[in-house]
């Protein structure tokens, strides 16, 4: 696909745009953009199409079509920031109880920047100063971008988290995070300046904080990482390499792929930490304020995930 299928406006209010794109790929994508090319390329980038709506006497907009491998790349990267006001170009409303990837919500728009995700095209529509016209034109825009376009569900491994572990802990779906690379997942959460969970494009990670449930205004927060290997070998490998790289000091206890067996534990200075190997998969919670929340965010996230699998 490419945006001559999307039926991309010539013009849009006062704005018009050239007969062709800048097309942008992985050999000139640093030549476009300083420092995020590699945010881009960690999620199966495949090219971008960038189009620059003018005006005689109004700023530029303009369009970037990011065109991945996979819808799932495509929710990856609006999964990296969930703020902004959700969209609706169906005329379905939007209410407080879905502002979140859960419900129907595709696109988020903010500060005259709209970022939205339709099959496996990540689209930003940014006008460079926000006026009542801009909007209505970014909107215009994406609208048309996503008008031709299937919307497929967000990736599996997402759907595995439960919403709640007892009623202690709440997942924050507003901080939950989809991708492969090592460097995104130290722009989320840092670990290492090495690939130590061995992330390449075969993987697939997802990434959220679980927050207590209480009246305290310092909530706290534990943050639960689930990898996905392509198999069991790979994932005994990564986590043998985690653990030598952030647990030098600690006794291994990496165990057999048993559902049985219980997670190994870790005091560290900013908490527990609780990982468990599960097949293809490995589980990793991280600053958890005690051992029995750390073990319960792992073992109730390993129950939804055999279940997923049919083996419970």
């Amino acid at each position: 696909m490419n945006a001559g299928k999307l039926n991309l406006p010539k013009t849009v209010g006062v704005w018009n745009r050239p007969d062709s794109a800048r097309v942008i790929n992985s050999k000139n994508i640093f030549k476009y953009m300083n420092g995020a090319g590699e945010l881009y390329l960690g999620y199966r980038f495949h090219h971008l199409e960038v189009f620059d709506y003018t005006s005689g006497n109004q700023d530029n907009i303009l369009v970037e079509l990011y065109f991945m491998e996979t819808s799932d790349d495509a929710f990856g990267l609006l999964s990296l920031d969930w703020g902004g006001e959700p969209v609706s170009f169906d005329g379905s409303p939007i209410t407080a109880s879905n502002k979140s990837f859960t419900s129907s919500t595709r696109a988020l728009y903010g500060g005259g920047l709209l970022r939205s995700w339709s099959d496996y095209i990540y689209a930003r529509v940014m006008a460079e100063r926000e006026t009542p016209a801009s909007k209505k034109a970014v909107l215009a825009l994406g609208k048309a971008i996503t008008a031709n376009t299937r919307n497929p569900p967000k990736p599996e491994l997402v759907k595995t988290l439960p919403l709640k572990i007892g009623s202690a802990w709440k997942l924050r779906i507003d901080r939950l995070s989809f991708f492969r690379s090592h460097l995104v997942l130290n722009s989320i959460y840092y670990l290492s300046h090495e690939n130590i969970l061995d992330l390449d494009l075969s993987a697939e990670a997802v990434i959220a904080p679980y927050e207590h449930i209480s009246n305290s205004k310092n909530r706290k927060r534990s943050q639960f990482l689930l990898v996905q290997y392509e198999n069991l070998e790979f994932a005994r490998k990564a986590l043998n390499h985690f653990h030598d790289a952030y647990l030098p000091e600690y006794k291994k206890e990496i165990t057999a792929n048993s559902a049985a067996n219980s997670p190994s534990l870790f005091k560290l200075e900013d908490g527990w930490l609780a990982y468990k190997l599960l097949g293809k998969y490995i589980s990793i919670v991280f600053e958890c304020p005690d051992q029995e929340s750390a073990r319960a965010i792992i073992q109730n996230n390993e129950f939804n995930l055999l279940k997923k699998e049919g083996k419970s």
